[in-house]
């Protein structure tokens, strides 16, 4: 892997980026992580090569939001041009639709007791170095799950939180809401929104106004590290067209449409080309523009 570069002191305008468009709070709690949490956590991908665990999926109606899947499979792709062995890790229906396609641990909907040795398990076999949450709900207070409306969506969900509670690892969590996994980290700022927030903490957190772009901005930030185009290794209309094929839905509107969290895709588009460009800018500054493996 090429030797990583740092990045300089205006990282923030990543997270300028993936914040745009917001109305569900997380611009106003921004300011309770470091500027530059995009780079820190590219910098925790890079840190650490092998296998990496991505947990994916927010149960909605029976299926699952395109929001935290397209984002994942970007991610994946990446990690796996890199050399990384990544591996998807969900219950039900996601994992089989994942199971199609890409190394995928499937975590049934069990007990919090019945779903600790299958945890413990999945860690001893795996040997994760790093797990990536995208967009998974975090338990809140009082053991339960809860989604955007306050719904108790507790049946329908694996205890993915256990990976993050049990493993050696070092961890990542992107969320957009306060009730995702990782939000425990800034749990008194969630606490103010009109959500019922997760304590579930990580190593390093990442917030956007959708999850994917939270993704989008670490892949931004990575390439400016190795001085490469990691952006150009995925296609979101493709990946939202095969998800959207096979079951998943928009978590906002509830409908079967190619849009992510209420925002149509070339919303997400023209995020991820305006990253794009910022990290083309950044690569060029610097002298070294590389294409990638």
């Amino acid at each position: 892997m090429p030797d990583a570069v740092s990045l300089s002191s205006g990282d923030h305008f990543i997270e300028d980026i993936i914040l745009s468009h917001g109305s569900r709070g997380m611009d106003r709690v921004r300011g309770a992580l470091p500027a530059d949490y995009c780079s820190r956590a590219a910098r925790m991908i890079l840190g650490n090569p092998g296998c990496v665990l991505i947990g994916t999926g927010f149960p909605v109606g029976g299926s699952f939001e395109t929001d935290g899947p397209i984002g994942a499979i970007a991610l994946y792709r990446v990690l796996e041009r890199l050399g990384y062995e990544p591996i998807f890790g969900c219950a039900p229906p996601i994992s089989k639709v994942l199971g199609d396609g890409f190394r995928t641990l499937e975590i049934p909907i069990l007990s919090w007791q019945a779903t600790e040795a299958i945890v413990d398990k999945a860690l001893a076999d795996i040997r994760p170095t790093l797990i990536v949450s995208i967009e998974r709900p975090g338990v809140a207070k009082d053991g339960r799950y809860y989604n955007m409306r306050g719904k108790d969506i507790s049946d329908s969900l694996a205890k993915f939180d256990l990976f993050f509670n049990r493993c050696e690892c070092a961890t990542i969590a992107v969320g957009d809401g306060g009730n995702e996994i990782g939000m425990g980290n800034i749990y008194a700022e969630a606490s103010k929104l009109n959500i019922t927030p997760s304590v579930t903490t990580c190593d390093e957190l990442v917030i956007a106004t959708v999850s994917n772009w939270g993704v989008y901005g670490m892949i931004a930030a990575m390439s400016c590290e190795l001085h490469q185009d990691l952006l150009r290794l995925f296609d979101a209309v493709e990946v939202v067209r095969h998800l959207v094929d096979r079951g998943a839905v928009d978590g906002k509107t509830g409908y079967a449409e190619c849009s992510e969290d209420g925002f149509p895709l070339a919303v997400g588009l023209s995020i991820i080309e305006r990253l794009r460009s910022l990290s083309a800018a950044r690569r060029q500054k610097s002298g070294v523009d590389g294409q990638g493996r």
